[in-house]
């Protein structure tokens, strides 16, 4: 079966050992997490889980399936990256005198669209925002210049519809549970 990039988010209520129980899902399986992150969601008391894996949509079903299964889980839901908007985040430190004794790191910053967040004398903190393929090729290019350390985010995604589905199933939560106290 074909393989792809999914992004899985998971929403939750914010209990301690969750991430665990929903690692675990992905080690049995023999999966790989590429990225994870996590933070509160637009609604209050509710965490976002935003876990991208390379593997076929088959697979990824029965994870999503799996997750669901956990108690504090409210809903997860499956993406393609056609069905989402989606950014990560990604830091560099070089030698300020790499950035003072070459000019081209300048032009290197400004075709990447980085932006310098701290100068200091021994170093240079460059932000680059964009996808994964943008951050990595901004590391490649800055590698030249001595990087002393690079991290990347995981990535942060929002879903293309108009509305949130969470909220959605929320509210189709509320209608039921009004419609068998009326009964």
């Amino acid at each position: 079966m074909e393989q792809q990039l999914f992004t899985v988010t998971v929403f939750t209520e914010n209990q301690a050992g969750l991430l665990n129980q929903i690692s675990v899902i992905f080690y049995r399986r023999g999966l790989n997490i590429e990225s994870l992150s996590v933070s509160p969601s637009s609604i209050e008391g509710i965490h976002k889980f935003t876990i991208t894996c390379l593997s076929n949509r088959a697979m990824m079903e029965r994870v999503v399936k799996q997750i669901e299964k956990r108690i504090d889980v409210l809903r997860a839901f499956l993406y393609t990256d056609d069905e989402i908007v989606y950014q990560e985040v990604a830091l560099y430190k070089v030698p300020t005198l790499q950035l003072l004794d070459d000019t081209s790191v300048e032009d290197v910053i400004r075709r990447h669209s980085a932006r310098i967040l701290e100068i200091t004398r021994e170093y240079v903190i460059i932000e680059k925002t964009g996808h994964s393929e943008e951050t990595e090729a901004l590391f490649r290019e800055l590698q030249k210049y001595d990087i002393r350390q690079f991290v990347r985010s995981g990535r942060v995604a929002v879903t293309k519809s108009a509305r949130e589905y969470l909220s959605m199933f929320l509210q189709e939560q509320e209608i039921r549970k009004s419609h068998t106290e009326t009964l």
